[in-house]
């Protein structure tokens, strides 16, 4: 098969996948002989780029995915006649953040943070498939962990946690620009006893 010919089949799977596209995806789809995806991938970047194209492949949750370049999302958002964004509540979008940054975490932790009941927001979580249970605490009464998925990385546009800015980097901003708040204090004043704030975050386990 010609490299044309598979670079086209690659671009047609971007296109039909609902889901990022993997290396183990592509491998099901071409037998016995499987190209790079990654390589692929770059070189259809590269030709979009030339060519001018409005959309571009990006690497999200360990795969790829061809989406609209960021120019034209108004308008993508004006023909759908919605903001074409998750809709999360502020608790649901405070108790992401701490578990983002703190997982596996547990409720009670979560709570401990928030300062409020959060049954009800990780609920939502877990039925918008942003988070999952990871398994459950050795502590006292065993909680239940959670810990974010790989939706969590397509909705942000992430491909790994490790791509999210680190806690000092947010601290830098907002000192920088009083009028962004003092939302970034809350993990201040708990992490006090963890692991410096400061270091990247490990590889996301999610699935």
């Amino acid at each position: 098969m010609q490299d044309s010919e598979i670079k086209k089949i690659i671009e047609a799977l971007l296109f039909a996948s609902p889901d990022p596209l993997t290396q183990t995806k592509v491998n099901n789809v071409f037998d016995p002989e499987t190209p790079n995806l990654k390589e692929i991938a770059e070189g259809l970047n590269e030709q979009y780029v030339k060519e001018n194209h409005a959309f571009e492949i990006k690497q999200v949750a360990g795969g790829y995915q061809l989406v609209s370049c960021k120019a034209y999302e108004h308008f993508i958002r004006r023909m759908l006649n919605k903001s074409g964004r998750l809709s999360l509540s502020t608790a649901a979008l405070d108790s992401l953040a701490i578990i983002a940054y703190k997982q596996p975490i547990g409720r009670y932790e979560v709570e401990a943070i928030r300062g409020v009941d959060s049954s009800g927001v990780l609920k939502t979580l877990l039925n918008r498939n942003l988070i999952k249970i990871k398994g459950r605490d050795s502590g006292p009464g065993r909680p239940l962990l959670y810990q974010t998925t790989n939706k969590f990385l397509e909705h942000f546009g992430l491909n790994r946690l490790s791509d999210m800015p680190k806690l000092k980097e947010i601290t830098e901003l907002m000192e920088a620009d009083s009028t962004l708040g003092e939302q970034i204090a809350v993990f201040e004043d708990k992490n006090s006893d963890n692991a410096n704030s400061d270091s990247h975050l490990p590889e996301a386990n999610v699935g």
